[in-house]
């Protein structure tokens, strides 16, 4: 499900953000242009040849919303007596194409059911910038060219949303009545800074990792993000959406989902339908696979690209069960959740603001690359000498600059994987955190030596000793609370 600031700092931070969220519909009901959704006549439905056993694979091209052009392929059974059910896959996160959903949408096919896959769009859309009735919009236009098939059902065309495109889904549905049912998998029922915390701590507990890191990025991390208003689409609450949703629901979740808390999500979804009065949502929680129903060799915290062998059996079921009237709703157990989410966009205190961090940062930065500039700038004028404090200084220097740049370096890394690289765990701190720590105990000791020193001396000390050991205890002054904050100093 992500952060950045105004400054070259931070500026790799937001490429994660957008591994998990979207943008609040801006204009939730708005009409779908009447342009959304015309097929382009160039290479649309050519076949491709195909081997025996295998779906019949075709190109199409449409128009979405907002006219951006959008190709894809439409992948149905071999063969099919009469018309058949369809289905519009909506992507998770990211700028992916239709290539990453092809073995889904292959196995629908298999089991009868024509599925269109596109490629995601690219205007409008990036780490920075999410618009979900956008994308809502470009899904009705693949519903519109599924319905048009002589090969497929019009009343019986739905859309499949994973993660994000779980979150687009119910746009699209509460919008139009073209959409006769809805499949989610692995959605999620909190705001996206929420979802992104509990996940953030799901996976540091799995590596081991306890103390002051866990917070640092669970909470003012994702904090940081908020605050500069590079956290897309901060304060997102799907359940608007969900209220409004009267088609047919199977909503899908992993048991060892670790990122869209299957638990707590599937409880807030049903709670929306049925405030909205929908009587026809079916739960269910899918052993062995994680967030993308994927199988999974690491109880849900690894990434492989494998489905079961049973893949869209049951939901292809559910879908072609829709002939014969919308099944009443039922729920499976879910699964257990030892953590509920919590959430992170509270009051912001005045040391939380971006600006005041990032003030922070220079400053103390600054001060100490200051201190052998002013060195450097009294040896050319020929001066020799060091003053009294210059040894403890010079520590005091090397450690917050050591501090501040692998900080940040180890920030991006965590945020940039989404914190599944995090390095070895010693005593339940990563090795780089360990490390960081210590740096900044060291810096605190010889921030406490240089002081001691420049006051026992402070009568030998020149004009130009004073300017380099204030450059340096400057540093410490800015330094300290700014490692306080981020659980440098803390246990």
């Amino acid at each position: 499900m992500l952060l950045s600031g105004k400054s070259l700092a931070w500026l790799l931070l937001p490429a994660v953000l957008a591994t998990a969220f979207p943008a609040v519909p801006a204009h939730a009901g708005t009409a779908v242009p009447a342009h959304a959704g015309t097929a382009v006549p160039a290479h649309a439905g050519t076949a491709v040849p195909a081997h025996a056993g295998e779906p019949v694979v075709s190109d199409v091209a449409f128009t979405g919303d907002g006219g951006v052009p959008l190709r894809g392929k439409v992948i149905a059974p071999e063969s099919a007596n009469g018309r058949s059910p369809g289905i519009v896959i909506v992507h998770g996160a990211g700028p992916v194409t239709w290539k990453e959903y092809r073995d889904e949408a292959e196995a629908y096919a298999r089991r009868g059911i024509v599925t269109l896959i596109y490629d995601k769009r690219t205007t409008g859309y990036s780490t920075f910038q999410r618009d979900y009735e956008a994308l809502a919009g470009d899904a009705l236009a693949a519903v519109r060219i599924l319905r048009a098939r002589a090969d497929v059902n019009p009343k019986m065309v739905g859309i499949w949303g994973l993660s994000e495109g779980a979150w687009v889904a119910p746009i699209a549905a509460a919008r139009s009545a073209d959409v006769a049912f809805l499949v989610i998998a692995g959605a999620v029922g909190t705001t996206p800074p929420r979802q992104q915390a509990w996940a953030y701590g799901e996976r540091l507990r799995h590596a081991g990792v306890h103390g002051s890191m866990t917070g640092m990025l669970q909470e003012r991390a994702i904090r940081f993000g908020i605050g500069s208003g590079l956290f897309a689409q901060a304060d997102y609450d799907p359940t608007r959406s969900w209220e409004r949703v009267r088609q047919p629901v199977l909503a899908l979740w992993g048991t060892l989902d670790r990122e869209a808390m299957p638990a707590e999500s599937s409880q807030v979804i049903r709670q929306a339908l049925d405030r909205g009065g929908n009587a026809h949502h079916t739960v269910r929680f899918l052993p062995g696979v994680r967030h993308n129903l994927n199988r999974t060799f690491d109880e849900g915290f690894d990434r492989p690209d494998s489905l079961p062998a049973d893949y869209a059996e049951s939901e292809a079921a559910w879908i072609k069960s829709l002939a014969d009237g919308p099944p009443p709703s039922s729920a499976d157990r879910p699964p257990s959740q030892d953590r509920l989410s919590r959430p992170v966009d509270g009051p912001f205190a005045w040391y939380e603001s971006p600006r005041w961090q990032l003030a922070a940062f220079a400053i103390f930065l600054t001060a100490s690359l200051g201190y052998p500039l002013a060195a450097i700038v009294r040896r050319l004028r020929g001066r020799r000498g060091a003053p009294p404090a210059a040894r403890p200084a010079r520590w005091l220097v090397i450690t917050v600059t050591a501090t501040a740049l692998g900080f940040l370096g180890y920030f991006c890394v965590l945020i940039l994987t989404g914190a599944y690289v995090i390095g070895p765990v010693v005593l339940g701190r990563p090795v780089p955190w360990l490390v960081l720590q210590l740096l900044t105990g060291a810096a605190v000791v010889a921030a406490a030596a240089t002081a001691t020193s420049a006051w026992r001396h402070r009568r030998e000390l020149g004009r130009g000793g004073r300017v380099r050991l204030g450059l340096a205890l400057a540093s410490a002054v800015a330094f300290v609370p700014w490692a306080a904050y981020w659980g440098l100093l803390m246990p």
